[in-house]
């Protein structure tokens, strides 16, 4: 008995290695390569339109020997337009330069002093933007603050009291402009943002240009701020930084 349980002892020791042998080989899977998830990066050229808000303010000073003031008038209006520039991304601070340009019809009145039953009338026609940028950008959102000059085109009519106009001037007036912003980029090139901007324009003197050869000529010192909300649509030249471990 005893011999029997020492052959069975040793025969399993020799046949277990081999049985082992004959059993399938298990199968490790392969650790796979980490692969970061696209950075959104604001570097790169851009183009873009806009659509919006604005309204325009504007002051009348004296006429000639008037003693009183012509007074102000405010109007609101749409917009539309168009902006492009670049921009730098350096960790999470953007930086950046733009031109806008933008057509409008805003357009306002009040009772004339200078004439009489008359209306003193004030349209803002188009207006531009030539500026600089700083901003903050986590992920694919950004918010910027802008500020730099500005363009102003105007019309300047002064009617009687039966809508005859009598005196006016064009207008091209210089001033400065600051805003801020939000973009968010809903692709890696497209991106849509909300944006405000308030513009100083000025008090300048204008000359109006008469209807009549029986009337005089007159000149008039008209102050104006503009303000504009804008919704932006930009389209991004490049594509994203991809991380890869």
């Amino acid at each position: 008995m005893k011999k029997i349980v020492l052959t069975a002892t040793a025969f399993a020791a020799f046949a277990a290695p081999a049985f082992a042998a004959d059993l399938p080989q298990r199968e490790y899977a392969k650790v796979p390569v980490a692969v970061a998830a696209p950075i959104y990066d604001w570097t790169g050229f851009y183009i873009g339109g806009n659509a919006g808000y604005g309204s325009s303010r504007n002051c009348w000073g004296n006429f000639g020997t008037s003693i009183v003031a012509e007074g102000c008038n405010s109007r609101s209006g749409g917009m539309v337009g168009g902006q492009g520039g670049y921009r730098w991304q350096m960790g999470q601070v953007v930086f950046g330069v733009e031109a806008e340009g933008d057509w409008a019809n805003l357009r306002g009145s009040l009772p004339s002093v200078f004439v009489p039953f008359g209306t003193d009338s004030a349209k803002v026609t188009s207006v531009g933007l030539f500026t600089g940028q700083i901003g903050y950008a986590w992920g694919a959102a950004l918010l910027y603050l802008k500020g730099g000059g500005a363009l102003a085109n105007n019309n300047f009519l002064i009617q009687d009291a039966f809508g005859n106009g009598l005196y006016y001037a064009t207008s091209h007036k210089l001033g400065a402009t600051v805003g801020v912003g939000f973009e968010y980029g809903f692709t890696p090139n497209w991106s849509i943002g909300l944006e405000y901007d308030h513009l100083m324009m000025g008090n300048s003197n204008n000359s109006f240009s008469v209807a009549s050869p029986t009337l005089a000529a007159a000149a008039n010192s008209i102050s104006q701020n503009i303000d504009m909300v804008t919704v932006r649509v930009n389209y991004k030249f490049g594509g994203p930084v991809v991380a890869r471990y």
